[in-house]
Parts: C-alpha cells; structure tokens; sequence
C-alpha cells in the first residue's frame, strides 16, 4: 500500500484521522455510561483496572491526572453500581486496593462494546503480521506505553 502523497500530507490525514477515532470513542464511552448511570470518566477507570490490574486511588489519580475527591467519586459511583470493590491490603492494612468485578463488567457493559471489538478484529484482518506489528508498535508509542 504505497501512496505518492507528500509526507506532511500523509501525517496530517494521520492525526485527523486519530482525532476523529478519540472523538468517537469518548463520545461512544460516554453514551454507553449514561445507559448505565455513570459519570462519563467511569468505563475508562474500569479499563485502567483491566489493563493495570488492583491500584490503589492514589495511582489511579496519578494515572488520571484526577484529584483524589474526584477519583474518590468516581469510585463510589462504580462501587453502587457493583463494577468494582474496595478492600484492604492484606500486608498494609491502611491502604486501600481497588479491583474490578468481572463478573458484572462482562454481564452489563461488554455487551456495549462488543460489536466494536469484532469490527476491529475484521478491520485487522485487512493486514498482514508485519502490517500488524507496525500498527502495534504505534499505537504503543502513541499511548505512552513503554512496556512493549
């Protein structure tokens, strides 16, 4: 797939492209939270616990950039609702951890997000691995992730 356009031409058709893709994934999040009675910040907290595992709130404001109220809030909300549970640490008994409830994610708000993912897995099928690969480590190196 070559093109005879200019590089800055073909940049900026790439990050219009990614900033439509981030409109209509925020707005998309924040529809399936007001169907579920959730500020529109919460289904992204619910991801940052699959994809990091238990934090506590103090990381979960680091990796937010939100105030410890604001996050505060957010896990309350998600608490009520029985998406996610505070407990305390087993070896610290001051702190408190947070992890997800899988259980409820997968019966109320996967079922929201699931004709997205399959359209991704037929949009992917479009590439090869190394076209695969490529894709990959950009969305990596665009997200910050310096684990892959």
């Amino acid at each position: 797939m070559s093109t005879n356009k200019p590089r800055e031409v073909q940049e900026t058709e790439i990050v219009d492209a990614v900033r439509r893709m981030i409109a209509s994934a925020v707005l998309y999040s924040h529809q399936v939270a007001e169907r579920l009675r959730l500020g529109p910040s919460d289904a992204q907290f619910m991801t940052l616990l699959e994809v990091h595992g238990p934090l506590t709130p103090g990381r979960l404001a680091e990796l937010t950039g939100l105030r410890t109220g604001t996050v505060t809030g957010v896990l309350d909300r998600l608490e009520r609702a029985g998406f996610v549970r505070r407990e305390r640490d087993a070896t610290d008994r001051r702190k408190v951890i947070v992890s997800r409830v899988d259980e409820q994610i997968r019966e109320r708000v996967e079922p929201h997000y699931a004709g997205h993912a399959e359209a991704m897995v037929r949009l992917l099928r479009r590439y090869d691995a190394d076209q695969l690969a490529l894709i990959a480590d950009f969305l990596h190196a665009a997200t910050g992730d310096a684990e892959h």
